[in-house]
């Protein structure tokens, strides 16, 4: 049973746990299954979207899959929820990885 599936089970038994969510997107991205991974990030933020670390994980899992418009508006959602969060940390780190991206994929 690898990694995800064991998340899974914890998130099928706490399904209003923003952290199990974000454990179960996270280990379907560190096992290489990226599209999955977007579909349980999407689902995350669509519960969730207060959640303040799946925003740079997520962008960087779109960043990876090379979905640059859907990261680009992402990072931008990302972004305005972090500032109405009041989290500095996270909004400083997705803007790093916003400018880094923008290099990537020619972004103006």
């Amino acid at each position: 049973m690898s990694r995800a599936d064991t998340i899974r089970k914890m998130l099928d038994a706490q399904p209003n746990d923003p952290f199990a969510h974000y454990g179960y997107a996270m280990a379907l991205r560190g096992d290489g299954r990226l599209d999955e991974a977007e579909v349980a990030f999407a689902e995350l933020e669509r519960r969730f979207p207060d959640y303040a670390p799946q925003y740079l994980m997520r962008f960087q899992n779109l960043v990876a899959l090379e979905r640059a418009a859907e990261a680009r508006a992402f990072g931008q959602r990302g972004m305005a929820a972090l500032q109405r969060l009041g989290n500095a940390h996270a909004l400083g780190e997705l803007q790093a990885a916003i400018e880094q991206a923008a290099e990537q994929f020619e972004w103006q």
